[in-house]
């Protein structure tokens, strides 16, 4: 066992007896509704358990023991803390815009991002999308991906794209080392729907959150809009996004100071 997910076990053990002392009730069985999700790791674990949680529209609650810890909102050290706040109902569910992904017959709903990607390292594929029924560009790239703000500081940023504050109502497309002309990621209203058809015969695959939801073919095509249910998140205290980012970056300094003369 990784030494990682050794110390989430036993943070979840001290977490859980901690609120059955305080009256609580803790379920590990993923058949039981609960009336909300605490995830204990990184952002992985975070992700997998508000996937989980949209389709009982429970709010999630995460214990950051990985690095970043963009999705996480408590840190290990203010367990009992935290844990009384949750007990008492001191807190508030802050609701973030989720994104759909339809190729063929099979839907996927991803917290982060959707991913259409070649399979073949060594090739790029041919994309062309349009939004909202018009067509809009042409791509040779490794692949395109459509994020949410949420998604936004992970695959998305890596891949060049904006930073979004989880609050916007938006989606994120970004080509993936694209070698076409117009390579600049595009900011669109969350009610758009995009669609990226293959246009050379070379396939690619669909991901949404990094499972893999389809293949592709020349000349077909996957749906991508905004989840029809967002996905929920405790909130303990006000963060302010640019707060986030300063703190996660160490962006923190004095600048640089200009003088008139």
């Amino acid at each position: 066992m990784r030494p990682g997910r050794r110390a989430a076990i036993e943070f979840g053990e001290r977490l859980a007896a901690h609120i059955e002392r305080s009256g609580g009730s803790v379920v590990a069985d993923p058949s039981e509704k609960p009336d909300m999700v605490v995830a204990v790791g990184g952002d992985g674990t975070m992700l997998a358990a508000v996937r989980r949680a949209v389709g009982w529209g429970a709010p999630v609650l995460g214990f950051n023991l990985g690095t970043l810890g963009f999705l996480a909102g408590a840190e290990p050290a203010d367990m009992a803390a935290v844990a009384d706040r949750l007990m008492a109902g001191d807190y508030e569910i802050e609701e973030r815009t989720t994104v759909s992904a339809s190729v063929g017959d099979a839907t996927g709903v991803g917290v982060n991002d959707v991913v259409v990607e070649k399979i073949d390292s060594t090739r790029l594929v041919a994309l062309d999308v349009a939004i909202d029924g018009e067509p809009f560009a042409s791509y040779r790239a490794d692949g395109l991906l459509v994020a949410t703000p949420t998604g936004s500081t992970a695959y998305s940023f890596s891949a060049g794209g904006p930073l979004v504050d989880p609050r916007v109502d938006a989606l994120v497309m970004t080509p993936i080392a694209s070698h076409s002309l117009f390579d600049r990621p595009l900011a669109l209203p969350s009610t758009s729907t995009i669609r990226v058809t293959v246009t050379r015969d070379r396939l690619v695959k669909v991901n949404v959150d990094k499972c893999e939801l389809g293949e592709l073919g020349e000349g077909e095509s996957a749906e991508i809009k905004r989840g029809d249910r967002p996905a929920r998140f405790v909130s303990l205290a006000p963060h302010p996004f640019p707060g986030v980012v300063r703190d996660k970056f160490g962006l923190q300094g004095e600048g640089r100071r200009c003088s008139a003369t």
